[in-house]
């Protein structure tokens, strides 16, 4: 599948007789946070103290736009080049990511990934190793640092002696724990990205961009 970076509209007639651009869901998100520059209009949290609840974000205007025919206009304007539609509808949604996905947080993380044209790390071939913690090093090489656990007594040349008990504190690296904890963010940002496809696919609201079923892979380090 072709991923058409240069994808950009300008607002007027768009998506009338015109064939749709075929994207993966993350291309989609590519193509909107780092081509077009949209921005997330995350809605502000509310302050009791204030009796203010959370207020129209900019998801919710664009779906009643929608509902009354009026057309987009795109918003914003960065440094004077225009932001296509489509982009802006796309932010909208990731900016309407729900509690049981992440919330803002995870919104954020999804946008600042799209950006930078990244996955998640999730630590492809990370296996645990059994190292040292501390390694000293002088010009006779490498040595593993020991530390006294006990004392015992030993019989050398006929005389009782007083001997240290030496061990090599160790650790694992990489952590199992760190590397459950990359997977199990990779697998929470594949989640995040399922709801927004089945969110742009039922929305309706793209007008040049088609979002496919196509997804990353669910577990890539299962083989």
């Amino acid at each position: 599948m072709k991923y058409d970076r240069k994808l950009h509209g300008s607002g007027s007639g768009a998506g009338r007789g015109r064939q749709k651009r075929i994207l993966s869901v993350q291309q989609a998100l590519e193509w909107a946070f780092r081509i077009e520059h949209a921005q997330l209009d995350l809605p502000q949290p509310p302050d009791p103290e204030r009796g203010q609840g959370f207020g129209f974000g900019l998801e919710y205007i664009l779906i009643q736009r929608a509902a009354l025919g009026c057309k987009i206009d795109g918003g914003r304007y960065k440094l004077g080049s225009y932001t296509h539609e489509d982009a802006e509808v796309i932010a909208a949604t990731v900016a309407g990511m729900p509690d049981s996905l992440g919330g803002r947080r995870m919104a954020i993380r999804v946008a600042e990934l799209a950006r930078a044209g990244l996955t998640p790390d999730w630590m492809p071939g990370a296996v645990p190793r059994c190292v040292p913690v501390e390694v000293k090093r002088n010009q006779h090489g490498e040595r593993a640092t020991t530390i006294v656990v006990g004392l015992e007594r030993v019989l050398t040349r006929g005389k009782w002696r007083t001997v240290e008990v030496l061990a090599c504190p160790v650790t694992y690296s990489p952590h199992p724990q760190q590397i459950a904890s990359a997977r199990q963010a990779y697998s929470d940002w594949c989640a995040a990205l399922g709801w927004l496809r089945e969110g742009l696919q039922a929305g309706g609201l793209l007008r040049e961009l088609e979002v496919t079923e196509v997804m990353p892979r669910a577990r890539p380090w299962m083989r």
